[in-house]
C-alpha cells in the first residue's frame, strides 16, 4: 500500500511523524508521503523538518517516508512560485489542495496547480473536463480521496479523468489515526468511485514514485 497525502502535528494532524509512520507500517504500507499544509508563511519552516524526520525514519522503518507538502488555500497566482520554492527546500512531492466542495477554496486553484506542474491535485471537487485534459497533458495526478467530505466528488473525478485521459491516484488525506485505511477499505472506496479496485490506482502511485525518487 502507498499513501502520498498525510498530515502530522506540523500542520493540523494529530500524530507526530514517528507514530504516523509506525501505524502505517503495522497496516502494511510500503511508502508514505508526509504532506503537511503550508503557505508562504510556513513553507520554509515545515519542509526542512519533514525532510529531517524522513531521513531519520528511513534508517529504521520499513515504510519509506517521502518528504512533501500540501499548498493549501494559497491564492492561485502565488501557486507557481510556491511549487518551485517547495522543491528547492527539499520537498520530493508537492500536493496542491484542490477545489473541494466542502471548503471555500478559491476558484482557479485547480487550473493554477495544474499549470504550475504540481505532482498531485488533491480532492479537486467538481473539476472541469478542460482542466482534467490539461492535467493529462502536464502529468499531474488527480486524487480520489478517502477523506470524509472530500470524497463526495470521487465519482465525478473518476468520470471526468477517464474521459480526459488523466491519471488518478488514491490517498487517505489522513489527519488522525482513524483516517488511516486498511487495504480492504481502500479497495472498497476505490471501487465505490467507479474503478476496478486499489490495484488500478496503486500502479499510478508507483509510477509517480519512480518519477520523484
Amino acid at each position: 500500500m502507498i499513501d502520498l497525502h498525510t498530515h502530522t502535528v506540523f500542520s493540523d494532524g494529530e500524530l507526530i511523524p514517528s507514530e504516523l509512520v509506525r501505524r502505517l507500517e503495522v497496516l502494511g504500507y510500503s511508502f508514505v508521503a508526509i504532506t503537511d499544509h503550508a503557505d508562504s508563511s510556513s513553507l520554509d519552516f515545515i519542509i526542512p523538518r519533514i525532510v529531517k524526520v524522513a531521513s531519520d525514519l528511513n534508517l529504521y522503518q520499513k515504510v519509506k517516508v517521502i518528504p512533501g507538502i500540501e499548498l493549501t488555500h494559497v491564492p492561485p497566482p502565488q501557486i507557481p512560485e510556491l511549487v518551485k520554492k517547495a522543491k528547492e527546500l527539499g520537498a520530493k512531492l508537492v500536493v496542491v489542495h484542490g477545489e473541494t466542495i466542502v471548503e471555500p477554496v478559491k476558484e482557479g486553484t485547480n487550473r493554477a496547480a495544474i499549470e504550475a506542474g504540481a505532482d498531485i491535485l488533491a480532492h479537486p471537487g467538481l473539476i472541469t473536463y478542460e482542466d482534467a485534459v490539461l492535467a493529462a497533458k502536464k502529468g499531474v495526478y488527480l486524487e480520489i480521496s478517502g477523506r470524509k467530505g472530500h470524497s463526495f466528488t470521487n465519482g465525478h473525478i473518476v468520470n471526468v479523468a477517464k474521459k480526459a485521459g488523466a491519471k488518478l491516484i488514491f490517498n487517505s488525506d489522513a489527519h488522525s489515526p482513524g483516517d488511516l485505511l486498511s487495504r480492504d477499505l481502500a479497495d472498497r472506496i476505490v471501487k465505490g468511485a467507479g474503478l476496478s479496485g486499489i490495484e488500478e490506482v496503486l500502479k499510478n502511485a508507483e509510477e509517480l514514485l519512480e518519477k520523484i525518487l
